[in-house]
């Protein structure tokens, strides 16, 4: 039996944490206070969570935050650009992945203990270890006039919304991952196989932006049912690499479910410049035709493509029989 105290750590970058005017909380603040109170809910106990708000940015790293890292269950890590300039916070993510995997693991059944919450956008995430740059995030931000924006419940009650929203998830998923660290590691090892072969393995496609929203709820929605829920882990931005991880993964699967969108999508790099929705659908027809993969496609009623490539592919789903495979 697994025993941690406290449950997880928030690593931030201090600069992250400054409110917008002197009588409001910082992000982190609320974050800390309301990821606290939906965690305990989750678990039916008081989550522990620890975050270092006394040390400055150039205060020597510490005995205690190591010392605490041995026992800390997971670790949740605000990515920011100033996180990923800072040697501080980038010492405190590779600090815990060192501890984890003397402590079961730095990944438990496929889930990581580290927790990328991305306030927002980051260019490049090459100062994290290997397993964490692969590890999906979970996005605290949406765009307006094609900026990034945080999500703050300062900004409204739509903001609000999503906010909680974000973090009703993150402490869902958390809540998961402690349950499975504080099992009886023999009775989890005798039984992953057969729960693993239990469980239906879903292709949850990647989709637009428009979408992402929709995707996050319907992937919570089915975890919370007890699916296995591909891709788990970022795929490669290189078309072939992510052609051959796509095909790999849908071979898992039973079932591969694509969300259609207004928009293109990101378009890895490559010869044919496709988005990352159309690639997926042309490989699950192709798996369909070999293996009779059932598939599902979403489009919202009425929906309007912004892009001409776009348009093409959905006009596409509805006439091409070949594309609806």
């Amino acid at each position: 039996m697994m025993s941690f105290d406290p449950h997880l750590f928030i690593s931030y970058a201090h600069i992250d944490n400054q409110p917008l005017t002197p009588e409001q909380q910082g992000w982190i603040t609320r974050f800390h206070a309301s990821l606290e109170t939906m965690l305990s809910m989750r678990m039916g106990a008081r989550a522990k969570i620890w975050r270092d708000d006394k040390l400055k940015g150039n205060d020597i790293f510490t005995d205690e935050i190591l010392d605490q890292f041995s026992q800390t269950a997971v670790l949740v890590s605000v990515l920011t650009p100033r996180y990923l300039n800072s040697e501080w916070c980038t010492r405190e993510i590779h600090a815990f992945c060192e501890a984890a995997q003397h402590n079961g693991g730095v990944v438990v059944e496929n889930k990581s203990r580290v927790f990328k919450v991305i306030k927002t956008p980051v260019e490049t995430e090459e100062s994290l270890p290997t397993v964490i740059k692969e590890v999906l995030g979970y996005a605290f931000y949406t765009f307006e006039d094609e900026a990034p924006l945080e999500l703050d419940p300062a900004y409204g009650e739509s903001f609000a919304q999503e906010y909680n929203r974000k973090v009703v998830k993150v402490a869902w998923d958390i809540a998961q991952l402690l349950k499975t660290l504080e099992a009886d590691t023999s009775d989890r090892d005798q039984g992953c196989d057969e729960q693993a072969a239990a469980k239906l393995t879903i292709y949850l496609a990647e989709c637009s932006y428009d979408l992402r929203e929709a995707r996050e709820i319907l992937e919570g929605d089915l975890r919370r049912h007890g699916y296995h829920i591909l891709p788990d882990q970022a795929l490669p931005r290189e078309e072939a690499d992510y052609g051959t991880a796509v095909e790999r993964i849908l071979a898992r699967c039973k079932l591969a479910i694509h969300l259609v969108g207004k928009n293109y999508g990101a378009v890895p790099d490559g010869p044919n410049l496709k988005s990352v929705t159309v690639l997926q659908n042309e490989l699950a027809v192709q798996r369909s035709k070999s293996a009779a993969l059932p598939r599902v496609i979403w489009l919202p009623e009425g929906i309007r493509a912004e892009h001409e490539l776009q348009r093409a592919f959905i006009e596409a789903l509805h006439q091409d029989a070949e594309v609806q495979f």
